[in-house]
C-alpha cells in the first residue's frame, strides 16, 4: 500500500521516525527523486527531498495507517 503526503517541517520527519519504530513491519519513505529511506532510520530520513510530496509504502495496511496518521 502507499500513502502520498507533504512534509512540511522537520517534526513531521520525527514523527514519522517514531511512528515507525513502534511498527513491526518495514515502512519505506520513496521521494519525487527514486531515493528509499528506511522510516525507522532518521539519517535515512534526513536524506530524502521534501520539497515534493515523498510515499510511505508498507505492505502492512495498519501499521501504514498509523505512520500516516502520526503525520496528519
Amino acid at each position: 500500500m502507499i500513502k502520498e503526503v507533504k512534509i512540511s517541517n522537520f517534526n513531521e520527519v520525527k514523527n514519522i521516525m517514531n511512528a515507525a519504530t513502534t511498527c513491526g513491519d518495514d515502512i519505506g519513505v520513496h521521494d519525487a527523486r527514486g531515493a528509499i529511506a528506511d522510516a525507522k532510520s532518521i539519517l535515512g530520513l534526513m536524506s530524502l527531498d521534501y520539497t515534493k510530496p515523498v510515499k510511505l509504502v508498507s505492505e502492512n495496511v495498519r501499521e501504514l495507517e498509523r505512520v500516516y496518521n502520526a503525520i496528519c
